[in-house]
């Protein structure tokens, strides 16, 4: 059976895991990072020499980086192409926008919860939170304006491009209660709302 090691909390392992779920694949899935620790033991530097979370276990085969995670996923398992597209160029063009969430979005979303959300209000720096936020809202206003002309990330269909930005959107979505009108996002994500798995595996209280 697959083991996903990373705490739940995580947004990198919660796209991996909310991948699981809408292949309906069997998995376990073992606490590590944050506050569990357990990323220095040679065990698991063995498995990821990164010490970051997650790390995909596939019987003897073990494969980190989020992104790469759900490209194996859905090669390996997904049969019915739920996920990942059969055309090359929309299949390149998820990978493009699962590319720009990784390089683009996800370092500002972790400045987000690491330097704001986790940092008591009074030690928190203004000036620093406002950058923060706009470098926030610059990219979510090229990704608003991408889904004008499409329903997903990943194209007509949801797919695995969707399940890399989701969860980074989570909690900024969340969290942020004065944020421009993004409306194609706002319609993006009322979709997902309603996927199971995305409830189940995303929408679970941010800490």
């Amino acid at each position: 059976m697959l083991t996903v090691w990373g705490r739940v909390n995580s947004s990198n392992v919660k796209k991996v895991l909310w991948c699981l779920e809408e292949l309906n694949i069997a998995y376990n899935q073992k606490d590590v990072g944050g506050p569990f620790g357990g990323l220095d033991t040679p065990e698991y530097i063995k498995m990821n020499p990164n010490s970051t979370i997650p790390t995909l276990q596939d019987d003897d085969f073990a494969l980190w980086e989020s992104n790469a995670i759900l490209r194996y996923l859905t090669e390996k398992f997904d049969h019915s192409h739920l996920l990942l597209a059969q055309d090359l160029q929309e299949r390149a063009a998820a990978d493009k926008w699962m590319d720009w969430s990784g390089a683009n979005l996800f370092d500002h979303i972790k400045q987000m919860m690491n330097k704001i959300v986790r940092v008591p209000e009074a030690d928190r720096d203004p000036e620093q939170a406002k950058i923060i936020y706009g470098n926030i809202n610059r990219l979510l206003t090229i990704a608003d304006n991408a889904l004008a002309n499409q329903a997903y990330f990943s194209g007509d269909k949801f797919g695995i491009a969707d399940i890399a930005i989701a969860p980074l959107f989570y909690p900024w979505h969340e969290i942020v209660t004065q944020r421009p009108e993004f409306n194609n996002l706002e319609r993006w994500y009322q979709q997902l709302t309603t996927r199971p798995a995305f409830q189940k595996i995303v929408m679970i209280p941010i800490k």
